[in-house]
């Protein structure tokens, strides 16, 4: 699938939700099939359960203890209790399957039963860190990096040591304070490289993909920029993990899928290296803060970036989409979000316009009630974007223009259009406050038609256009404010008059 759908769900709120719907104890293995068929009756292609692995005792009491992430608590479960908290599932213990959600064979019987339904298995990838009592701290403590008594006097807040005598440094994003859950690999150690990558291999037996955390933090400049004062003594490797991990998991498992979370520009760079799908937080913050031009402009580069392109306007890092966006403009967002081309990340809640972002260091979610709304719109979004256009199809971005002179509103308008065998789709959205009109010259072969149908497959809603005069002028259009057209467009031999 070349533009895949991608539903994320938290793993321990997802099987508590369940167990709790059938009034039984559930497991990965247990859940019943039907819940697996509605995910694939709703267009998706892959399902990402996001903290399956084996969390930490160490990192969990780092969780309770830690001042902000107890307000982040009070704020989205005011009768949480210590219970409610098992700590990051970013902070691994052992690439295990969590005792909470079954049996370790069961994370491979669920692949199996995922694969019978036609959907894909992701999993997590935590390469830049471990948790900070992960077992190789004893064992193997050279594969992390470690510093002197000077240089934990001089960061005190980036290392630890258990003994006075070893310190190991926590791991770190260089724009935040340190995840003092966790201890940095260090990857300038080859053996530490071929560990992780055993560790790749081994989920590769059980799962069709990973989603890989802060995936850019393991590239060797970023590496060097962040950890070099204290790696000195190591020389830098000539080879990227990125490139030898990806090269021997396909060497064994060629369909395996490589989807990055990654910042800062380094999307491409990436892509580059093997993986197959790359975070476009880019997209996100336009579709946020920035104007539509901006958004469009965006969407003007190259078509292998836009097809390797991960996109969300919701995840578990993010604000819920209807607070971040506000209702109309998520929804807006959305049609956005489910037309351009690459993966398309949708969020466990998002689809019932839920509100309250979850910390992942809890279990339990709070009572929320769905949105009837938003159930509907998304309910009628994903079946219209199911199509093959959408997810097999050439995409082209069409550029408005001008409804009459001194009229701007057309620079509101984001419209492309997808044609796959006889099938055309033409999306077209007002991402804005305003009321917007413009003309669009649509790249179709018009010239031995007669009249075009268009059928809104939002609203059902059909109109019929004279194929000469959308040759000459175009196809005018005139929404309200964060409206959206999704059309299904029909070419016809026969004149309009018929």
């Amino acid at each position: 699938m070349r533009h895949p759908h991608l539903y994320e769900i938290n793993a321990r709120i997802f099987i508590k939700r369940i167990s709790e719907k059938y009034r039984r104890a559930l497991t990965l293995a247990t859940v019943p099939e039907e819940e697996w068929q509605l995910l694939r009756n709703r267009g998706f292609d892959l399902v990402w359960l996001m903290g399956v692995w084996q969390r930490s005792p160490g990192a969990r009491q780092q969780a309770l203890l830690h001042p902000a992430l107890r307000q982040e608590y009070d704020q989205a479960l005011p009768d949480w209790s210590d219970l409610d908290v098992a700590g990051s599932p970013y902070a691994v213990y052992a690439y295990r399957l969590d005792p909470e959600l079954g049996q370790p064979g069961e994370v491979a019987q669920l692949k199996s039963r995922l694969n019978r339904q036609g959907l894909g298995l992701l999993l997590d990838f935590v390469p830049n860190h471990l948790a900070l009592d992960h077992p190789w701290t004893l064992t193997h403590p050279r594969r992390f990096v470690y510093g002197s008594k000077a240089h934990a006097r001089r960061h005190p807040e980036w290392f630890f040591s258990a003994d006075g005598i070893i310190y190991l440094a926590h791991g770190r994003d260089p724009n935040f304070p340190p995840w003092t859950d966790t201890v940095q690999v260090n990857f300038r150690s080859t053996d530490l490289r071929q560990a992780l990558i055993n560790k790749l291999l081994q989920i590769a037996e059980v799962a069709d993909g990973v989603r890989c955390d802060m995936a850019m933090l393991a590239l060797n400049d970023v590496f060097g920029k962040v950890w070099g004062e204290v790696v000195k003594d190591y020389s830098p490797l000539k080879t990227e993990f990125w490139a030898e991990a990806i090269e021997q998991v396909k060497r064994q498992r060629p369909g395996f899928l490589f989807l990055a979370e990654v910042y800062w520009g380094l999307e491409r760079k990436l892509q580059e290296m093997g993986f197959d799908f790359t975070y476009d937080k880019s997209l996100y913050d336009r579709l946020r803060f920035s104007s539509p031009d901006e958004i469009r402009s965006h969407l003007m580069m190259d078509d292998l970036y836009q097809q390797r392109s991960a996109r969300f306007i919701e995840n578990h890092d993010e604000l819920r989409a209807i607070v971040a966006f506000g209702r109309e403009r998520s929804l807006a967002a959305a049609v956005v979000l489910a037309t351009v081309p690459g993966l398309r990340l949708f969020h466990d809640g998002q689809l019932e316009g839920r509100s309250i972002r979850l910390p992942i260091q809890l279990v339990r979610e709070p009572k929320e009630a769905d949105d009837p709304e938003i159930r509907r719109f998304y309910h009628q979004l994903l079946a219209v974007c199911s199509a093959p256009a959408f997810h097999r199809g050439e995409w082209t971005l069409v550029e408005p223009s001008q409804a009459w002179v001194g009229n701007e509103s057309h620079r509101s308008l984001l419209t492309w259009c997808w044609r796959y065998a006889e099938q055309v789709k033409l999306a077209v959205v007002d991402y804005s406050p305003n009321r917007a009109q413009g003309w669009l010259k649509l790249p179709l072969p018009l010239e031995k038609v007669g009249r075009v149908v268009f059928r809104d497959e939002l609203t059902g809603t059909t109109y019929l256009r004279d194929a000469g005069e959308l040759r000459s002028q175009g196809l005018y259009v005139d929404l309200s404010p964060w409206q959206a057209h999704i059309w299904d467009v029909a070419l016809d031999e026969n004149p309009i008059s018929q």
